[in-house]
């Protein structure tokens, strides 16, 4: 596969009265086109600190970027200006945020804001600009959008907002679509309708997608491959089925096991004890460490490297050095790795 998007080794600080947060930790991950890449992780891990960093959002001051490349297209984003990164925002790479409402300027109607990235970035004239943003709002299941283009976002329903946000990224053909949990304030109906919507689109428009999400259980009919973050770092990545079926990192075994399912009843589910690492001063070891059942003495001297488990699956564990003990994961991941669709093998 084509490889559209390289991140070396990044790295993202925030420079606050309390010292220095490092909140990305030397990332290192590969967009190939056309594919659908799911980061993973609690609030705090680094995730929408990485897609901010890929649009050169990162507020300065108090953060910078302290490290690393991000080369697309040959070229390293981490070095553009401001300016130089307006010609790339919008045009080549696209955002949908969390909450829609925040996203869309409540004095502008629809169709005024679908509008201002085609006439900047297409260099189209009003009228064929009106023209495109019809047939986005058609795109993304707008009813009726001769009326609603005129319309502003109080009169959108939540999930409606969220449609127009998604057209408003597509606007412009970017090659990238960072969707940073596009479905958290959005109930369950409406949250399956977007995801359903996203992967029409993807086929349609032959884009490729970050789909950022601390909820597991959302990427699973979603992604290509799922990358894994905690304290600010990559502590697996693989394909869907290498991570739901055959997972081995504890984190990722904790996220597994804190998913409810049918079988799972009120008393049973799952909580991964303890608070993510303090990121003012990260831990020396595996920063999962004091939260992790199974650590040993290693894992709060040395900072594990990533083990390769296969040809598309690598994970950050001491637990798959050769000398470590064998160790049985949790119940609830035990299961779900016997309902593998492809039936592998435990590592």
């Amino acid at each position: 596969m084509e490889k559209i998007l390289e991140i070396k080794d990044l790295k993202v600080h925030f420079n606050t009265f309390a010292g220095t947060v490092q909140a990305v930790r030397g990332v290192s991950l590969d967009l190939y086109k056309g594919e659908t890449l799911a980061i993973v992780g609690e609030s705090g891990s680094g995730k929408s600190v990485t897609s901010k960093a890929l649009m050169g959002l990162i507020p300065k001051p108090p953060g910078e970027i302290a490290g690393g490349e991000i080369l697309f297209e040959g070229k390293d984003l981490a070095k553009l200006t401001e300016k130089e990164m307006q010609n790339v925002r919008g045009a080549d790479i696209s955002m949908i945020f969390q909450d829609p409402m925040t996203s869309l300027n409540p004095t502008m109607t629809i169709g005024k804001q679908i509008m201002e990235g085609i006439i900047k970035h297409r260099k189209l004239g009003k009228t064929e600009a009106h023209k495109l943003a019809l047939e986005l709002l058609k795109l993304v299941g707008i009813p009726n959008p001769d009326v609603r283009i005129k319309q502003y976002p109080h009169q959108f329903s939540g999930g409606m907002r969220q449609r127009v946000v998604i057209a408003i990224a597509l606007a412009c053909n970017p090659k990238i679509l960072i969707a940073d949990e596009p479905t958290t304030a959005l109930d369950v109906t409406i949250q399956a309708q977007i995801l359903d919507l996203m992967k029409n689109l993807q086929k349609q428009v032959d884009t490729s997608i970050i789909f950022i999400t601390h909820d597991l259980g959302v990427v699973a009919n979603v992604a290509d491959r799922v990358a894994v973050m905690y304290g600010g770092k990559i502590v697996e990545i693989g394909t869907v089925d290498d991570i739901f079926y055959n997972p081995q990192h504890p984190y990722t075994w904790g996220l597994i096991s804190s998913m409810p399912d049918l079988d799972t009843n009120e008393d049973e589910l799952y909580a991964i004890p303890g608070s993510p690492p303090d990121l003012l001063n990260p831990p020396i070891g595996d920063a999962f460490a004091p939260r992790n059942p199974f650590a040993m003495k290693i894992d709060l001297e040395q900072e594990p490297p990533m083990f390769k488990v296969s040809e598309t699956h690598y994970a950050a564990t001491w637990l798959l050095h050769p000398d470590a003990p064998k160790v049985e994961p949790p119940e609830a991941v035990k299961k779900r790795m016997k309902k593998s669709p492809n039936k592998k093998e435990e590592n």
